[in-house]
This record gives structure tokens, sequence and C-alpha cells, in this order.
């Protein structure tokens, strides 16, 4: 395919550079204006350009090319927004219809997406299991599971218990854990039980060493039993057996995790092998060495990994942390990633989690490092830089400032905060609630709550912190640096 871009006087070094590195050659013709986002139709019909089996103009064009296609009866299409992207576009240009409507970027995007999504799928069919939980497969190559702990479960009130589960499960969480409190007892146990089993589909699992606790959650109907040791083993095999419940078995009391675990099976328990994954700086690095140990030893037999124990007890963002704890499960063949959300620094980490474990199934069958996969983890960073943007010459350029005067609006004022998931703008006369800076100072604006330029974008400035707090979970309070 020939494929030819156009682009503008100021874009012309960036576009020939990205051409330059893409594996499938493109022509470049810079037409007679600075910005390449100002391409017209004229533009295209002074330059005449003839032997190409498609022309690519910017991704922010927004004029229509029908009719100068038509006259060149050659194609014209939308590329990407930003010239870093011409060579990943280029490289695929075999594989999509590129679309004179929706810039090229986007279409990949989300054709990658879709094929992640196609891929995974197929991963989960063909897969063995080697144990079935309600439905869900747990090892034998199929992606890694993830099991939320809600914290101190039957200290929730009913109602406060079904969201919880409802939140997980919106985060893509695979299973549901209900973390059990020392002082828990047994009918709150089988209220917890009943109320997951009520509101999702997902399989429950118990957390607690106390067999009374587990026994109650069994009989309540719990999928799974976490923390099976020396302590409570003989204690309750009998109703695991009788209910067919696997369990997670962790060495101690003063025994190894292996003669817990040739115990279990010689009670004919299902056993997950949790080697116990040990905090930053309190051992992290032996229990990594532990897990390897015991899946050279225990190729088959399907093991829990506690990645909680680290984004918990570390100060630093959840998703990097998450991203390589996944890959650290999957080059050991874990088969169940737990975590609670417990601090508020590990929120969304359910979420995180679910995607990374997604894209370490789709790694493993490409045999590649786990990026270019239709998903990634990228919050505040990118992989492909942008150019810088550079100003027309010819025009003057003057320094700003900022100005030392405060002129109240006439209008009222505002204070802005966040309530829940909306962003929250008070005036004296209304509230308006939303989820997006733009709505609000829209409605603001219509309802002629703002009458001075300088107000409205003090405002914009402010909502748009907001926004920006709300999508990354973080604290917002007004006229506060956000970062």
């Amino acid at each position: 395919m020939k494929v030819l871009l156009l682009t503008g006087r100021l874009a012309e070094h960036d576009v020939r550079s990205a051409a330059d590195s893409a594996r499938v050659h493109a022509d470049v013709l810079v037409l007679d204006l600075d910005i390449a986002a100002f391409i017209t139709p004229e533009h295209v019909r002074r330059a005449a350009p003839t032997g190409y089996d498609l022309i690519m103009v910017p991704g922010l064009v927004t004029s229509d090319f029908s009719e100068v296609e038509r006259e060149l009866g050659t194609k014209i299409r939308l590329g990407p927004k930003h010239a870093a992207d011409i060579a990943y576009v280029l490289d695929h240009i075999e594989d999509i219809e590129l679309s004179s409507r929706t810039p090229a970027c986007a279409l990949i995007a989300e054709r990658l997406s879709q094929s992640a999504e196609d891929a995974l799928r197929r991963i989960e069919r063909n897969a063995r299991p080697t144990i079935v939980i309600r439905g869900l497969g747990i090892g034998g190559g199929s992606r890694m599971k993830v099991l939320a702990e809600i914290v101190d479960a039957t200290r929730l009130e009913d109602g406060s218990l079904e969201d919880k589960i409802r939140y997980y499960e919106s985060q893509g969480a695979d299973m549901i854990d209900l973390g059990l409190p020392l002082d828990a007892l047994p009918d709150d146990v089988r209220r917890a039980v009943r109320i997951a089993r009520m509101v999702s589909e997902m399989p429950v699992s118990i957390d607690t060493l106390r067999p009374d606790l587990i026994l109650a959650g069994v009989d309540a109907g719990a999928d799974l039993v976490l923390s099976i040791d020396g302590s409570n083993m003989h204690a309750v095999a009998d109703a695991l057996l009788e209910r067919n419940v696997p369990a997670v078995v962790i060495p101690g009391p003063e025994t190894t995790l292996e003669s817990n675990i040739s115990a279990a099976l010689e009670l004919g328990l299902t056993v997950i092998a949790d080697p116990v994954l040990s905090p930053p700086l309190g051992g992290l690095a032996d229990s990594i060495a532990r897990y390897i140990g015991f899946r050279k030893a225990h190729p088959d037999m399907p093991l829990f990994l506690g990645v909680g124990n680290v984004t918990e007890l570390i100060d630093a963002d959840s998703q990097g942390a998450n991203a390589i704890l996944a890959a650290i499960g999957e080059e050991l063949g874990a088969s169940i990633l737990f975590t609670p959300e417990y601090s508020r620094k590990a929120r969304g980490s359910v979420r995180e989690l679910r995607m990374a474990a997604e894209m370490m199934a789709l790694a493993r069958e490409r045999r590649s490092p786990p990026k270019d996969l239709g998903r990634d983890l990228l919050v505040l960073k990118e992989k492909r830089p942008r150019p810088g943007f550079v100003p027309p010459p010819h025009l003057e350029v003057r320094q700003a400032r900022q100005s030392r005067t405060f002129v109240a609006d006439p209008a009222g004022s505002f204070r802005i905060g966040l309530c829940g998931d909306e962003i929250v703008a008070v005036h004296d006369r209304m509230v308006i609630k939303g989820r997006t800076a733009r709505e609000i100072l829209d409605t603001a604006i219509e309802l002629k709550l703002v009458s001075r330029l300088d107000h409205a974008a003090y405002l914009g400035r402010e909502l748009e912190k907001a926004e920006i707090a709300l999508r990354l979970g973080k604290s917002y309070t007004q006229d506060e640096e956000l970062f």
C-alpha cells in the first residue's frame, strides 16, 4: 500500500521522524500552511497528489474530504491526532479500515482492546483448571483470579456489606473474601455469607483461624476457606469434605507449609497453597524465593499470592506495585491474587490487579513482555512522548504574569468540593453537582452565576483540579495544590 501523510510546516520534522521510524514506508507532503490541524479540502485539491492508495490527514482535522476524495480517486482518511503515534498507525495499517470521522489512534486502540478481550476469552476457554469454584476456573493455565477482601466484614451493617460487595464486583473482582475479626460470632458469619451469596454470583471465601467460624461459614454456603493450618485443619476437615470446599493452606503454628499440605492431602482436602508473601523489608525477597522453591517442588498445585501484604505496607502508588506483583505472580504460576483495599492509598487495587492479571495472561500467550497488549495500567505517565508545541514564529511573544488585583464577581462566588463520586459547586443561590468540570462550568454560565472573565477562568482551573482529584481518588481542597 502506498501511503501519503499530509502535514503543515510546523509539524514537518515530527511527522518525517515518525514516518521514518515505522516499518511501513509512507511519503510526507508538507502543505502550504503552518498548523496541520487546519488542513482543508482546498489545500488537498491544490496539491493534487497522485499515485497513492491512501492519503492520511491529521486526526484533529474536522473537514469533510469526500468530494476531493472522489476527484482524486484516492481514499482520504484520518490519521492519529499526534505525530508521535504515526509509526504505530502505519505498522497496523493493513489490519484496520481507517475512518474519515474517527482518528486512527482511537480506532487502533479500540481494535487492540477488542482483540485483547477475544484473547482473554480464548485463554479461559482453553484452560484446564485444577479447581473449579462455583464455575470459576482456578489454575491450569487460566488467568490469575482476583480475590478481594472485605476487612472485618461481620462488623458492617447489611447495606454497607452489600455496597462493598457490589463495589468490588464493579471493579473486576473474581471472588469476594469475608475477613472475620477475632470477636465475630458464628451467627455474624452466617449472616455475612448469606448476604454475599444473595448479592453476587461470585464465589465467596471466609478468612479466619477459628474453627467455629469456619464451620459457620461453610454451613452458610462459603465456597472457599482461607487460613487452614495445623491448629484448625482436623476440626473442620469433615465439613470441608462434605461440601467439597477447597482450603487455602498456610504454614504454622510450629509446622511447615509442606507438613500442613501433606496432612491436608491425607485428609482428602482440595488444597491451594499459600507460602505467604512477606512485606517490603520484612522478608519480601526471601518469601519470593520461598514461592519459587515451592513451585519447583509442586509444579501443579494452585498458588495463593497475598499481594496486599506489599501494597498496603509501602507508601507508593499502587498501580506500578500491583503490576510488578502480578508479573511475579505470573512467573510463579500463581492462581489467586489476594488484596484488600484497606488503606486509602491502596484504593483501586482490585481494578488494578484485574487489569494486571489480564495483561500477564495476554503476555504469556504472546510470549512477550506485558506491553502493547490493548490493556495497560498507565495513569500519570505515557508510553510515547508527544512533541512540544511550537507557536507561529510571526506572532509577538509576551511573558505571562499573574494579576495581583482581585475583584469579586457581582454574580456571586463558589465553594467547590468533592462529595462521594461527584464535584459539588456551592453558590449563594444554589448547588451544582456533576462529574466533570465542563458540565458544572457550562451550567454555571447558563444560569448566569458567573459574570466576569477572571472568575470564569478561576472556576475552570479549580473545577479541573477537582475532576482530576475525583478520577485519581485523591482529596481536593479549593485553592490548594493538587500535587
